[in-house]
């Protein structure tokens, strides 16, 4: 039998993004309300008594809105996976990144809820866990964090102001440094000094880098740029999906060629005789960035999933 899954904000770029890519998965069936009944609680609660998981793509306050549903039927409530921001550090829920530590895809399978992270968390996060939980990093480190995506992750009016040529070629923002993924950033790279995190947006519709700059000199035990580089090999040796690759003798590297993918690649570009390395993500903003990782937790929770 089929597990039901609802997919609650299908419209919205994550949204479709998941469902084309079950809509082919013989052991799901989509169900879903009609666009007049989106907003209908009494509608959504009905078509979540039919599902086994829900997934939530939607703005954040809508979200905590749906999961206090689930919460208030008991045990015969669906299994959430949240694509929003509202619970990555809340109590209770699982962060969604299965590649974090050793046991973290087991937790993800037997989760009844999962909050799937944030694109230029991912990066972050991939890059830092591995090197702080060696001791290569120091909790308190102070950081740079920047990074630059496609603009298909800033919602319909970006996307549409990129389509009809009125918006910049290059946008740095967030720089009221309050940007909604530091605090998961933060959490599950066992930081205990918030970072500082400066994104842009290109005029490109997918892709995106996330670039952590060391002084290797500055930190304990000065570590090369080949034992940062060793390390992520080995976080990563049995992951299908995030892997260390060389870095480009040429110095340079573009954001898109993950594109349509569910893979997430690491390098460490370092300079012994500076003493500097730059430490860089790439990844589909739309792929492992958002839907590619939703239908990853997806298939982790399915394992244990009884069909109603």
């Amino acid at each position: 039998m089929s597990a039901k899954i609802f997919i609650d904000g299908e419209s919205g770029t994550t949204g479709l993004g998941i469902r084309a890519r079950l809509e082919a998965d013989p052991d799901v069936e989509l169900v879903s309300l009609p666009a007049g009944q989106r907003k209908d609680l009494d509608a959504k609660k009905a078509v979540m008594e039919q599902a086994d998981i829900v997934v939530l793509c939607l703005p954040d306050e809508a979200a905590r809105e749906t999961a206090a549903i689930a919460a208030a039927m008991g045990s015969k409530g669906p299994r959430i996976l949240d694509a929003s921001t509202a619970h990555r550090v809340a109590p209770g829920w699982t962060y969604g990144f299965p590649e974090l530590v050793p046991g973290q895809a087991e937790a993800i399978a037997n989760a009844r809820y999962v909050a799937n992270p944030g694109c230029y968390a991912t990066g972050a996060i991939a890059l830092l866990r591995p090197l702080i939980d060696k001791g290569l990093l120091p909790a308190n480190v102070p950081l740079t964090i920047y990074a630059v995506s496609g603009y298909s992750g800033g919602g319909k009016a970006m996307i549409a102001d990129y389509e009809k040529g009125t918006a910049p070629a290059f946008e740095a923002y967030a720089l009221g440094l309050e940007h909604k993924h530091v605090p998961e950033i933060e959490r599950y790279a066992r930081l205990t000094r918030r970072p500082l995190f400066a994104p842009s947006v290109g005029n490109f519709a997918q892709g995106m880098l996330v670039f952590v700059p060391l002084f290797l000199e500055d930190l304990p035990g000065k570590p090369k740029g080949a034992d940062l580089a060793d390390t992520l090999a080995a976080h990563y040796a049995a992951s299908p999906f995030v892997k260390l690759v060389p870095a480009e003798s040429s110095g340079k590297i573009e954001p898109e060629s993950l594109n349509g993918t569910n893979d997430l690649e690491l390098r460490v570009f370092a300079n012994a005789a500076r003493g500097h390395a730059i430490l860089v993500a790439k990844l589909d903003n739309l792929g492992k960035g958002a839907s590619g990782a939703a239908l990853q937790n997806l298939k982790l929770m399915l394992q244990n999933q009884a069909p109603n």
